[in-house]
């Protein structure tokens, strides 16, 4: 577990508690809604037994209770087999209580003293003024914080541990300290309570009723909603950028953008996003679309939208997405251009893919590719962060079997696996904003497209989750696709690697690992932020840089020697990559038209993505 820098404790000023804002107003209005809480209650516990009912739980995060009470009674045992280190780390916790105690009496008798906890910079739980001025709510929050660094300190000194079961351990704890925040309980959220008060308790009425809306619109799993979906529409104000369908089969859609200037890249370009989620977190909107700034710089862009799969595709497997993904839509783009050679981008899951892709053309003597990028993909998956943590026989049987049942994976069961992995981030906000102080989540367009999940076919994704990140075979050079043994050193072409720093999905020394098993030359840069915000990082122009990228054209073995020669640059790491693309797309011609060869289907975006799960 990653340590956290120290911080200096803050002073809390001594403040005079305004508590009449903790008062009922009207009693006959706070009681009337005290009525209709219990009867909306009533409706909501009744659509959750019916939901429970429902759910099967596979593909369940690890919390099966056995094996958490097992990796608890291994840190139990540990502690108490040394008596000296259990008294010390037992008084320390104690003696952190008893300092909290002492500065909140001393804070309600009128002092200025030191807060003996404090949260980490950015801990959104904690903004509202009174968890620092008022000695009731800051004494939750301290109590709260000394025993969570206690309880985590408790997990990094337990010897013994294997990475994968401590990484596990960490998750258990991630789960219940993130569960177990005071902001998440409305008598210890000073915001939640004073809107109850406030609104006379129609707050929590109106939360009620959203969690009914929830689980009604919910499939086998609650989906908590996290923007206002009624603010957007595929097609009308998100992946708006024009084009045309000009070529589907039963697994994708392809797209080609209309060109927004006279003269375009001879060398096309096809993208190949992940079907884990929609293209679209590709073109969101005009001022942050990757795929509109790529067709403004003179490109002819194609990109493939996944087909959101239903039980008749549950045959569909890997190889299949290969032949019928990726060979299929190369083919219709150089049918379309009558360019021999194309460009070519692999994001996430479709990076696995194309590397995969890339390793069999390479032993069946295909050469359709100048270059080929990967935004945050895997082909090494030793390190490959905390979706290691799902990876195992038990989870996987049960995953298959629960597939097999349904002929696919439901899309909300992937986008509370990605939830939970920042429950802190991604769960509670939205539970104390939708369900306890009764508001309608704010618009967002990523956390729309976020939700916007989709199904995947149990075929591909069993393949996927125990040939890559079971037994990581195609780094091994153990990989079989179509009876062929793949071997990665084979691939020669350019490659540009991106990985981001503060990704968990496809962390960057797992990215690191993986550029290192191509057999040509390999641009290795890594973004600042995380799996999404590091890719969709738009130049802004007139505003200071969000992020910064860097660079190191040093061929070394290792991230860390990697980082210590790299180039930080601040801002969008989008035209480097451009400079270094247009190197590999030849001259200038005539912008090219959509579907001028292969015809047109629909316009962009396409039916496929507008399938819901």
């Amino acid at each position: 577990m990653p340590k956290k820098s120290p911080e200096v404790p803050a002073k809390s000023p001594a403040t005079r508690v305004d508590w009449t804002q903790y008062m009922v107003n009207d009693p006959e209005a706070f009681a009337r809604n005290m009525v209709r809480l219990v009867e909306e209650g009533g409706k909501a516990w009744a659509a959750l037994i019916e939901r429970s009912e429902k759910t099967n739980g596979a593909l369940s995060p690890p919390s099966d209770i056995n094996e958490a009470t097992h990796i608890v009674g291994e840190i139990v045992r540990q502690w108490w087999s040394d008596p000296v280190r259990a008294a010390e780390s037992q008084s320390d916790l104690l003696r952190g209580y008893v300092d909290v105690w002492n500065t909140t009496m001393r804070r309600m008798m009128g002092e200025e003293v030191e807060d003996v906890a404090k949260p980490e910079a950015g801990d959104a739980r904690f903004r509202d003024a009174e968890w620092t001025s008022n000695p009731y709510f800051d004494f939750w929050k301290q109590a709260y914080l000394v025993t969570s660094h206690w309880a985590e300190k408790i997990i990094d000194d337990t010897d013994g541990f294997d990475e994968r079961t401590r990484q596990r351990a960490e998750y258990y704890f991630r789960q219940v300290a993130s569960a177990l925040s005071p902001s998440n309980f409305p008598l210890t959220n000073p915001e939640v309570l004073r809107e109850t008060f406030k609104s006379n308790g129609e707050n929590l009425v109106r939360g009620v009723i959203n969690l009914i809306t929830d689980l009604e619109s919910s499939g086998d799993l609650l989906k908590i909603s996290q923007t206002d979906t009624n603010a957007f529409e595929v097609g009308r104000n998100l992946a708006v950028t024009p084009g045309k369908i000009v070529f589907q089969n039963d697994i994708f859609q392809l797209i080609q953008y209309a060109p927004s200037t006279p003269k375009v890249r001879e060398v096309p370009l096809l993208i190949v996003p992940p079907w884990i989620n929609k293209f679209y977190i590709l073109d969101l909107t005009e001022q942050k679309s990757f795929i509109r700034y790529i067709v403004s710089q003179g490109f002819t862009v194609f990109v493939v939208s996944w087909v959101n799969p239903d039980k008749r595709l549950s045959h569909k497997t890997f190889e299949d997405y290969m032949r019928e993904g990726i060979h299929a839509a190369t083919d219709a783009v150089q049918r379309e251009t009558g360019v021999e050679k194309i460009n070519i981008v692999g994001y996430c899951v479709g990076g696995t893919l194309l590397a995969t892709t890339l390793a069999y053309d390479a032993a069946t003597g295909r050469d359709n590719y100048n270059s080929a990028t990967f935004f945050a993909a895997q082909a090494d998956f030793t390190k490959a962060g905390d979706l290691l943590l799902f990876i195992d026989d038990a989870q996987l049987k049960a995953l298959e079997e629960m597939m097999a049942e349904r002929g696919y994976l439901d899309g909300s069961r992937m986008a509370t696996v990605f939830n939970l992995l920042r429950p802190r981030d991604l769960i509670w906000p939205y539970i104390v904003n939708n369900y306890m102080l009764g508001k309608t989540p704010f618009p967002f367009d990523l956390l729309y497209w976020n939700q916007d999940s989709t199904r995947m076919p149990p075929a591909n994704h069993s393949f996927y989750l125990r040939e890559f990140y079971k037994d990581n075979k195609l780094s091994k050079g153990e990989l079989k696709i179509g009876g062929i043994t793949l071997d990665m050193s084979k691939v020669k072409l350019p490659v540009y690697e991106l990985a981001a720093r503060e990704d968990h999905i496809a962390p960057a020394k797992s990215v690191f690992i993986s550029s290192r098993l191509f057999g040509g030359p390999v641009d290795y840069v890594m973004a600042g932020s995380g799996h999404i915000a590091g890719v969709i990082n738009p130049p802004l122009e007139g505003r200071p840089p969000k992020y910064q990228f860097w660079t190191n054209p040093d061929r070394v073995d290792k991230l860390e020697e990697w980082l210590e020669g790299a180039k930080e640059t601040p801002g969008s790491w989008w035209p480097h990559w451009m400079s270094w693309l247009k190197k590999r797309s030849g001259g200038t011609i005539a912008a090219r038209e959509p579907g001028a060869t292969l015809g047109v289907i629909e316009d962009a975006p396409g039916s496929y993505v507008r399938a819901k799960s």
